[in-house]
């Protein structure tokens, strides 16, 4: 007997093996994204010169204006602005023959409540400037002692001749991403623009901190107080002292660099 063997193929198998190949047309159409910025004119809240986040912004207790609720000015308006900058207050010493050098006194920021400085808190003090142009041109920061340190009222010494105020540890901070722009060391002299902070053509685009020092705790008649030791006041012994209050004002100006 013979066996007849089939093989057999199913249908469906033999239907994919010999279906046609078929392709998919495509057809492409472009479309566009666009934004687009203009300078900002606003104010700009001062920020922590520690954490500088311009999502959260500080209120900063000026102790030389108590007649206004120690409210600091207002920043200037934009694009190229001066946010803030720190009173600088050196205490109250006792009157001395030696030559003394006294340290500027922290920033401090308002209670939530605004009753009054939070003390528990000190920060370096600092001026803030933001450049909101986008144009990338670069600026310069400088600051000018306007005259001697002079008595706030009538008294027989007027003038602390020779007394000099020096800004150090300059640091330029901020969360921004542009180029960082230059720090400077600064001893003042009255009448004269000294330079501060400066920006190179594409540098120091967005909010920026001129941060000086930091806070350590220093003797002061016996008591342990926090000061800021990269500002200082220094005061010949032979300058004679009266009981009273001396004062300048520091005027900070942001300018354009040049054009070329």
């Amino acid at each position: 007997m013979k066996k007849i063997i089939l093989s057999t193929i199913p249908a469906i198998t033999l239907g994919v093996a010999i279906a046609p190949e078929v392709n998919a047309e495509e057809k492409n159409y472009e479309s566009n994204a666009i934004v687009e910025f203009t300078p900002d004119t606003s104010i700009n809240k001062p920020v922590d010169p520690v954490n500088p986040d311009t999502e959260k912004p500080v209120e900063p207790f000026d102790p030389t204006t108590p007649d206004t609720g120690n409210k600091p000015n207002e920043g200037t308006t934009g694009p190229l602005s001066i946010d803030y900058a720190s009173s600088l207050d050196f205490g109250k010493n006792k009157i001395s023959n030696k030559d003394e050098k006294y340290y500027a006194n922290p920033q401090y920021f308002f209670l939530a409540d605004g009753s009054g400085p939070d003390l528990t808190n000190p920060k370096p003090n600092y001026v803030q400037i933001s450049d909101k142009r986008g144009t990338n041109a670069g600026w310069a920061l400088t600051v000018k002692q306007e005259t001697q340190l002079t008595a706030t009222k009538e008294t027989l010494n007027k003038v602390l001749d020779g007394s000099e105020i020096k800004l150090s540890q300059n640091k330029a901070v901020s969360n921004s991403k542009a180029v960082t722009p230059t720090a400077h060391e600064v001893t003042l002299v009255a009448g004269d623009s000294s330079n501060v902070m400066s920006a190179a053509e594409g540098q120091g685009s967005g909010t920026w901190l001129s941060a000086f020092g930091g806070i350590e705790k220093v003797e002061v008649d016996g008591e342990s107080v926090d000061k800021n030791t990269a500002i200082t006041l220094t005061v010949p012994g032979a300058t004679p002292k009266d009981a009273v209050q001396y004062k300048t004002v520091l005027t900070w100006t942001i300018a354009d660099l040049p054009s070329v």
